[in-house]
């Protein structure tokens, strides 16, 4: 067994307080030596538990429309899309029409989108209209004969997921649009699922669903991680009971 010596002012001795610096220096030197961790962005850390397409497309099944009447991908079009529902959901598939309304941007503006309107049908918690070049979002249309979003539990800030592919994007009720025609989402949205975001020329032309959870809500409406939360928690108890 080994002693310290201790003076009578209860100090160690010299060679235990060069031992303890020793040991000190050894420490700081492996940290110093270890590699940063980098940091992740938030996405890219949820990845490896994420919901995947065909999972979620799967588990919507049949379509039982909930619309009374069918919707247009764009004016002038046929209308033939009807919004779907289960117990959870209401979805649709349609195509994607970029929406840059709402507070002006670099990439959202007049100047950019010849149809651009500064206002969003929704706003922020500041007071502020929705981004739609920073925030995802999607557009249901406006209250109609045809369907009314508000008569199954969807509103302003609802979670969505949109579907293109095999990639899911997290986003919320932020928007409407024309009473007839469906299928339309933010900048944000396009540009998250690889898509061309332009308002002139991007989206898709079809492939693209979207599920909207009923009664489910972000607050504020412009916080996206918590978006990307509460979808995949509703994903997932969406998948477990069907």
């Amino acid at each position: 067994m080994g002693y310290v010596t201790v003076d009578a002012l209860g100090r160690g001795s010299p060679i235990t307080r060069v031992q303890s610096l020793t040991l000190a220096l050894a420490g700081a030197a492996l940290l110093a030596a270890a590699p940063p961790q980098p940091t992740q962005p938030y996405d890219s850390v949820r990845a490896e538990r994420a919901v995947r397409a065909a999972e979620l497309l799967a588990g919507l099944g049949d379509c039982r429309p909930v619309s009374k009447g069918h919707f247009r991908s764009d004016r002038g079009a046929r209308a033939d899309i009807p919004v779907c529902g289960t117990r959870d959901v209401v979805f649709w598939k349609a195509d994607m029409d970029i929406d840059c309304d709402g507070r002006a941007g670099p990439r959202c503006n007049g100047r950019t989108d010849p149809y651009y309107q500064p206002t969003t049908a929704f706003r922020q918690s500041d007071g502020r209209y929705l981004s739609a070049e920073t925030l995802p979002f999607v557009v249901v249309p406006a209250p109609s004969g045809i369907w009314d979003h508000r008569a199954h539990g969807v509103r302003g800030g609802s979670v969505a997921a949109v579907v293109h592919r095999d990639r899911v994007q997290y986003a919320v009720v932020g928007d409407t649009g024309p009473r007839d025609v469906i299928g339309e989402a933010s900048y944000a949205t396009a540009e998250a699922l690889g898509l061309s975001p332009d308002p002139r020329t991007g989206g898709a032309r079809d492939g693209v669903t979207y599920i909207v959870f009923k009664n489910s809500r972000v607050t504020p409406i412009e916080d996206h991680r918590q978006a990307v939360d509460q979808g995949e928690a509703l994903a997932r108890a969406f998948l477990r009971r069907q």
